[in-house]
């Protein structure tokens, strides 16, 4: 029986080969953020939102914390933290399943079939029970506004290192905002 910190080892390398971006938190396999791309054939489709792993000690024994720190809005998601409410990782979890099941299943499911009776943004949940249509629009719209792909390369200030941040400012000859062109 291989040990827990070879298991979160080896899920992370598979996720990584099923070609997600992961970006590890202070070079820890046991936080990392994931780029998740909004199924197709959902309200979700074109978004990507990156999403918070925290593996605890005892994975794959105990299930990953999976939040998302872009917002989404969704009666499953606490809007304000990000918080998955899921019962496959919260209540059910096995060690059978590993982060890719997290990434192609779970999270695809919960997107594509919101469950309004067990919601975390209870605003979300009333309104996709009363007013579908309002809540496919507010679904879209927060996809626009919160997870634009192209907005996926930055990273929240708190976490971003020097390197990256000379990386990003290499030229400095650039235009200064509010100019217009000539």
């Amino acid at each position: 029986m291989s040990s827990p910190s070879k298991r979160r080892e080896m899920d992370l390398m598979k996720l990584m080969m099923s070609d997600y971006k992961v970006e590890m938190i202070n070079d820890s396999t046991q936080e990392f953020y994931v780029d998740f791309h909004g199924p197709s054939g959902s309200l979700y489709q074109g978004g990507v939102w990156r999403v918070r792993v925290e593996l605890p000690d005892a994975y794959p024994y105990k299930s990953p914390s999976i939040g998302f720190v872009n917002k989404i809005y969704h009666p499953n998601v606490d809007e304000m933290s990000g918080s998955v409410c899921l019962d496959v990782i919260n209540q059910t979890w096995s060690p059978m399943f590993d982060l890719v099941n997290v990434f192609e299943v779970f999270l695809p499911q919960l997107l594509l079939y919101p469950n309004a009776s067990d919601p975390l943004n209870g605003e979300a949940a009333a309104l996709m029970m009363r007013d579908k249509t309002s809540y496919e629009q507010r679904v879209k719209e927060y996809c626009e506004k919160y997870a634009k792909p192209e907005d996926m390369g930055a990273v929240p200030e708190e976490k971003s290192s020097d390197e990256e941040l000379s990386e990003d400012d290499s030229s400095g000859d650039e235009e200064v905002a509010g100019h217009a062109d000539p």
